[in-house]
């Protein structure tokens, strides 16, 4: 079984770049790693300042017995700089070194490592481990009895209503009160934080097609109940992210049917129309989400240019959100020939860092997010295409029969290598920033439920392993960590069964527990760098590494060949257990890891 480390290796972390946040024209150091079975004697360091490739050599400043490092200093000329190494031996091989790894060949230049001169993500958010919410269905408080007119009352034990539009407009009647009356469980799991799916009021229980954006939804509790959250989230250190539609608003909003009622009102402005009144753009076809127009100063200043705006408002007191999570980011500002989506999440984050300038921005985004992430306006983006997607492929069960989110095909099982190449293909293209401030998850109230994917325990706590050991925010969705199960998005959003813990999953919830203590005690697995060690189709193995500790990371879905290490190529003595089975020593100058499945283990260099 081969291993990867005699690799060269670069990535965007600390230990390989200075400065992931340079001011335009200053310059940072780039550093690369390379082993001593390498073959390399010459690095340098490729740049396209205005387009134009340059050329400079990089300085090999120590060596050992295993391996050499090697740096040099890089001008942030422009905005975004992109740059990749060359690698040359005694032979006459051409090697380059890029965010795709080591490749014998010329690559396009989307595969460059690359550095934003624009203000870094907030400094706390590396750090979090953030549960989602779906307002509806975590918690009654007994406090709250508002129940509308489009609503099918449910109560909290009933099925959830799978037929349309039935399905939209079931209401279990949760509400903010009752989030707040349960932030025990959410800290003694470990969560630093909470992200929120919409509060205010809707004609639909997921409350994505607002009816206005001034005030919480009285089925919530009203403003109330989020100032009660609020102050009782961040009286425990807690941050608490909304979820904000930038691309539409609902078709009952009075926005839109002001717009509906004169064509030539400013109104009208804020919305694409095919034919005014009832004939406009909507998100993918569905007429309750009529779309907004950017191009509309009254809309931007509305919605999020300035103090006055929507954004603005609900990040100061007595709300005080920690951020937004903005629906739909990949659609909004995007329609035809019109494209403003770079310019509103530039107004967006400038809105937000003038109120405060901890506020996390984060773009929702199903698809390639990696050209969005590069113009200084997102934090990062659900990472779905880069993580969640990916994982299931490697985990899915055996069986198949589970749809694979976005396309129309059952989730196909891929093997490690094709794993591994789709995780950085992704993620590769992003600013190494970019990936570290973007949600990993596993399953969201938009998807099948993780159990229902992985399809046991076993293997569902090796995605779980994968979730809190990886660079990225680890997102939880409620009742994932008690293992629930759910077929697709509609029958995962059940309420959660605080009246029946013979439902839940103990095992499950002390692995999560055990896994989020983990990652909040070791800084390498929130924002050290990331290896590959061994990549083969049944087990993968990882190094996160600061410039204080190395955690090696081995996660397997199946019985596999045992993986022996070199302790030499490794650069450890032993490794000592944290997770997942016993310390391993060198045996004959090898670590040998354990080669049964499902399973995880971490463990720490020493």
């Amino acid at each position: 079984m081969r291993d990867r480390l005699d690799l060269p290796h670069h990535d965007g972390s600390a230990l390989y770049v200075s400065d992931s946040a340079p001011s335009l024209g200053s310059s940072f150091t780039v550093r690369v790693r390379v082993p001593r079975g390498a073959g390399v004697a010459r690095v340098l360091v490729r740049t396209t300042p205005d387009a134009e490739p340059e050329h400079a050599d990089l300085e090999r400043t120590s060596e050992d017995e295993v391996e050499s490092w090697w740096q040099a200093e890089v001008v942030a000329h422009n905005p975004v700089t992109n740059y990749r190494f060359l690698l040359l031996g005694s032979d006459t091989r051409v090697r380059w070194l890029t965010a795709a790894g080591v490749v014998g060949h010329e690559v396009a230049d989307d595969t460059d490592f690359r550095v934003l001169a624009a203000p870094a993500p907030p400094s706390w958010v590396p750090d979090a481990v953030l549960y989602q919410v779906f307002p509806d269905r975590f918690a009654r408080s007994g406090r709250v009895d508002v129940w509308p007119d489009w609503a099918l009352r449910a109560e909290w034990t009933d099925e959830v209503e799978t037929r349309f539009p039935d399905s939209m407009h079931q209401l279990y009647g949760g509400d903010l009160h009752g989030v707040a009356e349960h932030l025990d469980h959410v800290e003694s799991l470990g969560a630093t934080g909470m992200y929120l799916n919409p509060i205010f009021p809707a004609m639909e229980n997921h409350r994505y097609c607002a009816t206005s954006f001034d005030e919480v939804d009285p089925v919530l509790g009203g403003d109330e109940a989020l100032v009660e959250l609020a102050e009782a989230a961040h009286g425990r250190g807690m941050r608490l992210i909304g979820d904000l539609t930038a691309n539409h608003s609902g078709s009952d909003h009075p926005w839109f049917r002001a717009a509906q009622g004169d064509r030539e009102s400013v109104d009208a402005g804020r919305y694409h129309w095919i034919d005014h009144p009832d004939s406009y753009v909507a998100w993918s076809g569905v007429g309750t989400l009529p779309k907004f127009d950017h191009r509309s100063p009254d809309l931007r200043r509305r919605l999020y240019e300035g103090p006055d705006s929507v954004v603005a408002r609900w990040l100061r007191p007595p709300f005080s959100l920690d951020g937004w999570r903005v629906d739909a980011a990949n659609m909004a500002g995007r329609y035809a020939d019109v494209d403003l989506t770079h310019e509103m999440a530039r107004a967006i984050r400038d809105t937000m860092r003038a109120e405060r300038d901890d506020a996390y921005l984060l773009a929702e985004h199903n698809h390639d997010a990696t050209q969005d992430l590069i113009h200084a306006g997102w934090d990062g983006t659900m990472n779905y295409m880069g993580f969640a997607r990916p994982i299931w492929q490697w985990l899915v069960r055996e069986d198949r029969t589970v749809p694979l989110m976005g396309v129309p095909i059952d989730v196909p099982r891929l093997d490690g290598p094709e794993v591994v190449a789709s995780i950085d293909t992704f993620c590769g293209r992003m600013p190494w920033r970019a990936r570290v401030a973007s949600l990993n998850l596993l399953g969201s109230h938009d998807t099948t439920r993780w159990r229902h994917v992985a399809g046991s325990r076993e293997r569902a706590l090796v995605g779980a392993a994968m979730l809190f050991t990886f660079p990225g925010v680890p997102s939880v969705f409620m009742g994932d960590e008690i293992g629930l199960d759910g077929h697709d998005d509609l029958t995962s959003r059940e309420p959660f069964p605080w009246d029946d813990e013979a439902r839940w999953d103990t095992e499950t919830l002390e692995a999560y527990r055990a896994l989020i203590r983990l990652r909040r005690a070791h800084p390498a697995l929130r924002t050290g760098g990331f290896r590959w060690v061994v990549v083969e189709d049944d087990v993968l193995v990882y190094l996160r590494e600061d410039g204080a500790e190395r955690l090696l990371v081995q996660v397997a879905r199946d019985d596999h060949e045992a993986v022996a290490l070199a302790a030499d190529a490794l650069g450890a003595a032993h490794l000592q257990a944290l997770t997942g089975g016993a310390d391993v020593g060198a045996d004959g100058g090898r670590f040998v890891l354990p080669s049964h499945g499902p399973r995880h283990g971490v463990w720490l260099l020493a």
